[in-house]
């Protein structure tokens, strides 16, 4: 999945679309309003050979989310003291729920499909850089509760939800963004804790889950979390049993991009257990990205596409990705561009209801209660 520059598809890109590429993430710098987002996601879908994933970060609040002329949300960390006035989640439950499905008509209207949302972190750390204003809080019940909302608000109006970030930032007081992240807790700890949201979110059915690029030292001392089989195949899939789509954050992110080239972490989360990899801010890394996956999979085989030929980069070159898991994820995503295919029968809803009166006053009447 591919981040780009510039506002319209590039020749690149509108040719790696048409030869598979699983997905595309869009930032504010790729639209001026939302006709040109709509514009955009239609190039994105025709450019397409199959159904396309098409990514964007809508939390609410400030850090990670729309601007104008979407609705300005509350936070999930302003949603989150909705307990300070109304402890009871039976009362909570449908705000939230009606909040995300206004997102989600938003986000259909604009002709986006997934949603990088809801981040299932916990707020253990007030001073972390990655968890401040984002996290619905500290307690795990809670932020399961939450999350699990917010993926019935957004699976009700037909986009695809993504829990992130797997398996959380604890207390983690380093922006990954920058730096490696650690986490000091147990196996134990995180089973009891920190995965308790992610566990939730698996029995609701959530289609997608985010990694998060930290190192775990107690329980892989070498791999971070992004690249750890212990932590994907053997706690995700494992212990949790999650057989949806694995989603390996930007690997250009500093935490991953100071210690290893884009080819050997995008093949290494892959033999990990991830099925998508994601490149989002530097395009000079995707080509050689995709050959180090490219040869991997078939050794000196071509990549994708009759016209690309790329060099393929370092230590990735004698990694190899082993057959069998390559053909698990194939079937994960094909399942996944059929929901997809189902999800999108129906029209989007007219692009006038972007930042609508009714959705304003929600969020104010919103705020409101938790003022």
């Amino acid at each position: 999945m591919l981040g780009f520059p510039g506002t319209k598809l590039s020749a690149e890109l509108a040719d790696l679309l048409a030869h598979g590429l699983a997905g595309v993430a869009i930032y504010p710098r790729n639209f001026r309003d939302a006709a040109e987002l709509r514009r955009l996601t239609r190039a994105i879908r025709q450019a397409a050979a199959r159904p396309v994933l098409i990514g964007i970060d809508q939390e609410g609040g400030t850090k990670f989310s729309l601007g104008e002329p979407f609705t300005p949300w509350p936070s999930p960390a302003d949603l989150g003291r909705l307990f300070d006035r109304s402890p009871d989640l039976s009362l909570v439950d449908p705000i939230i729920e009606k909040i995300a499905r206004a997102m989600a008509r938003e986000l259909r209207a604009a002709g986006v499909n997934l949603n990088f949302a809801p981040m299932l972190d916990l707020a253990i750390n007030p001073h972390s850089p990655v968890t401040s204003g984002r996290s619905f809080g500290r307690d795990p019940q809670r932020v399961a509760q939450m999350g699990c909302a917010f993926l019935r608000g957004f699976h009700a109006e037909g986009v695809l939800a993504c829990a992130k970030h797997f398996p959380g930032h604890g207390d983690a007081a380093v922006d990954p963004h920058l730096h490696l992240p650690r986490f000091d807790g147990t196996r134990e700890r995180l089973l009891h804790h920190e995965l308790i949201p992610f566990a939730a979110a698996i029995q609701a059915g959530v289609p997608l889950i985010m990694t998060a690029h930290i190192l775990l030292p107690r329980i892989d001392p070498i791999w971070p979390a992004s690249l750890s089989r212990q932590l994907l195949k053997d706690i995700l899939r494992g212990q949790l049993a999650f057989d949806g789509v694995v989603l390996a954050d930007d690997l250009g992110m500093g935490a991953i991009a100071q210690t290893y080239s884009n080819g050997e972490s995008a093949v290494k989360t892959l033999q990990a257990g991830a099925d998508i990899a994601m490149l989002c801010h530097d395009w000079s890394a995707v080509a050689p990205a995709i050959e180090a996956v490219a040869q991997a999979l078939f050794g000196n085989a071509p990549s994708v596409g009759a016209d690309i030929a790329y060099a393929a980069s370092g230590r990735a070159q004698k990694q190899k990705l082993d057959a069998r898991l390559a053909a698990q994820s194939r079937v994960r995503l094909e399942h996944l561009r059929q929901r997809l295919l189902e999800l999108e029968k129906n029209a989007p809803p007219p692009l006038e209801l972007i930042g609508c009166a009714d959705h304003r006053a929600l969020a104010a009447e919103i705020r409101a209660l938790i003022d």
